[in-house]
């Protein structure tokens, strides 16, 4: 298990076997998140979403135009 302390500032380390663990590298994003049991789970963001661009392709058949997607807006 990996420790590191909080500074007046807010601020702390992240353990080097953490962050080879993730793969962050210096301007790694970090997500906190806080449960009701006070446990917290931090991710680091090192995917953008830009990353999903092509993964997927269209299904044969029918291509729906944008006007009728949006059809609940009207």
């Amino acid at each position: 298990m990996s420790e590191s302390t909080l500074t007046a500032k807010g601020q702390t380390t992240v353990p080097a076997s953490v962050r080879e663990a993730l793969g962050a590298a210096p301007g790694t994003r970090l997500v906190w998140h806080v449960a009701p049991d006070g446990s917290i789970l931090v991710r680091a963001k090192t995917k953008s979403i830009l990353d999903l661009a092509g993964t997927l392709t269209p299904p044969a058949g029918r291509h729906v135009p944008v006007e009728e997607m949006n059809a609940w807006r009207r």
